[in-house]
């Protein structure tokens, strides 16, 4: 399939009319073509029409109709096979396997929506039935169920090209829940997004949708994304990537004359704590598996372990000195793009010259473009609550060993952090007592808690969360990963003494889609 350089409008592809967008290979900042000319007010406003319209006809589709929609999406993504990988490997640097690791991916996940809407659990119906001896008033008929909020914005992240881009997480989930969507894809990666783009117009086309359920734009400024917020007829915002864009996504979305949700994940930097027993056992280990984690994709992980607490004394200095060794082993990755490595630069930067951070070691410097060169800093418990600027993510492979006197001053250190999307113990059955009286504060941190593990690596399932606390998410009441996702987009209906054919089939007398409802404070099934 040839690169037509086109938004995609509804089943149109469309000629942008604004500053071009052109992907870097960022392993040799060569330019790729072709060239993706933004959209204007004026695409923006078709695409919004057109979802508009789309809505009330797509909402109301059969769970099966929608499951079979998303199961040919992914169909169509994997059919596209190494045309799209090599392009998503050009524009990322990325490896192979890890392109063909994130395609298995985003297809999974729209299979496992399909899944989740024929159970039907998501619509949460609620029916109590009519009371009319009921003294001293009677109770009317009442039933509820969950409706999708209307069309929504996507933006698609730049550290995950496929899984959290046009095809990703926030657009399976939104589609699943029923809302048109309508995405703006990351500059960095314009080719591979419309691949994936084609992929869910031609789903869109052969499941005879409205052609307003999806639209792809291209933008280099803020033109296509603050104006996606701002129209009236977008009711919901999906968002990764860094905390400045979220944060101007959230307080455009808040100023509108009717203010809606934006999800937006933001920042991180994912504190691992390590106990006594557990570093005095088996901190050598832990070093190395650290070091693994940290150097994970260059660093380019939303849950990279950006910090590590933990008790002074011989077994952390250990750990230390193990960690040190493996960094100065580590080869230099190449980063996404020219930006992010910019950024990484000018946080180890930061980092280096501050008076509260000691530069352990740093890995190989590379001799090609966007280098990610590993480093790791070490700083004491006083001088980190100190200074919040060692709070700052460094989006890479770069970590801060904070040390800390005792158990109280680790909990200290606890309290301070920002929210978090997840929070990391490594411990032996000799630690549970500390970890027990640590647990309450991490719950309140973080969206996601792992003992003995690595937080890289986000599972797609249900029980998942991957969410947290301000800065992690705009909203900790939300995730963006596993089939919770769906409870972003929706909203509660209830209807009182509406007539049985005129309710929608899920909430019908005779439940004919089969569905396992709450009927009089009882489960049907």
């Amino acid at each position: 399939m040839s690169l037509s350089g086109n938004l995609l409008i509804g089943q149109r592809a469309v000629a942008g009319t604004q500053t071009p967008v052109h992907a870097i290979n960022p392993a040799t900042n060569e330019r790729l073509e072709p060239a993706y000319l933004g959209g204007s007010r004026e695409h923006v406003e078709l695409a919004c029409s057109l979802a508009w319209d789309a809505f009330d006809r797509y909402r109301e589709t059969s769970l099966e109709a929608r499951a079979v929609f998303l199961e040919r999406i992914a169909q169509h993504i994997e059919a596209l096979g190494d045309t799209l990988v090599q392009r998503a490997v050009a524009e990322s640097g990325l490896p192979q396997a890890r392109i063909q690791g994130e395609i298995g991916r985003t297809c999974f996940q729209l299979r496992t929506f399909a899944r989740t809407v024929r159970a039907g659990e998501w619509l949460d119906v609620r029916v109590d039935q009519a009371l009319p001896e009921r003294q001293p008033l009677p109770r009317p008929d009442l039933r509820q169920r969950h409706i999708p909020l209307g069309p929504v914005a996507v933006f698609g992240a730049s550290n995950f090209p496929l899984a959290f881009s046009v095809a990703g997480g926030d657009t399976a989930s939104a589609l699943a829940a029923g809302c048109p969507v309508i995405v703006k894809a990351h500059s960095a990666h314009p080719g591979t997004s419309e691949l994936v783009g084609r992929a869910i117009q031609q789903a869109v086309r052969e499941c005879d949708l409205p052609e307003g359920v999806f639209s792809l734009l291209y933008g280099s400024g803020t033109e296509i994304g603050i104006g996606l917020v701002n129209d009236p007829r977008i009711k919901a915002v999906g968002f990764t990537g860094s905390r400045s864009g979220g944060m101007a996504l959230t307080q455009a979305a808040q100023a509108r004359p009717e203010p809606i949700p934006v999800y937006a994940e933001m920042s991180s930097i994912n504190p691992v704590f390590l106990f006594e027993s557990a570093l005095r056992n088996r901190g050598a280990a832990l070093a190395e598996g650290f070091v693994a984690s940290l150097n994970q994709g260059a660093g380019q992980f939303c849950t990279n372990p950006g910090l590590v607490i933990a008790i002074k004394g011989e077994a952390l200095d250990a750990f230390i000195t193990t960690a040190a060794d493996a960094i100065i082993r580590s080869p230099a990755q190449t980063m996404l793009t020219p930006g992010i490595y910019n950024a990484y630069s000018n946080g180890v930067q930061a980092l280096a010259s501050n008076a509260n951070a000691r530069l352990q070691a740093k890995g190989v410097a590379g001799d090609g473009h966007n280098q990610c060169q590993s480093h790791l800093f070490v700083s004491s418990a006083s001088d980190f609550m100190r200074d919040h600027a060692l709070q700052a993510e460094v989006f890479g492979s770069a970590s801060l060993v904070v040390q800390c006197d005792d158990l109280a001053q680790a909990r200290q250190v606890a309290e301070q952090l920002e929210g978090q999307l997840t929070a990391t113990v490594h411990m032996d059955a000799a630690d549970s007592e500390a970890v027990a009286t640590l647990l309450p504060t991490l719950e309140r941190k973080a969206g996601r808690i792992l003992v003995n593990g690595w937080p890289t690596g986000v599972e797609v399932c249900d029980a998942m969360v991957h969410g947290g606390p301000f800065p992690a998410t705009s909203d900790a009441r939300s995730t963006s990963v596993g089939t919770a996702a769906i409870l972003r987009f929706l909203r509660p209906v209830c209807y009182q003494n509406v007539p049985d054919d005129l309710l929608p089939p899920a909430i019908k007398q005779g439940n004919p889609l089969n569905l396992r409802r709450l009927v009089n404070g009882q489960r049907e099934h």
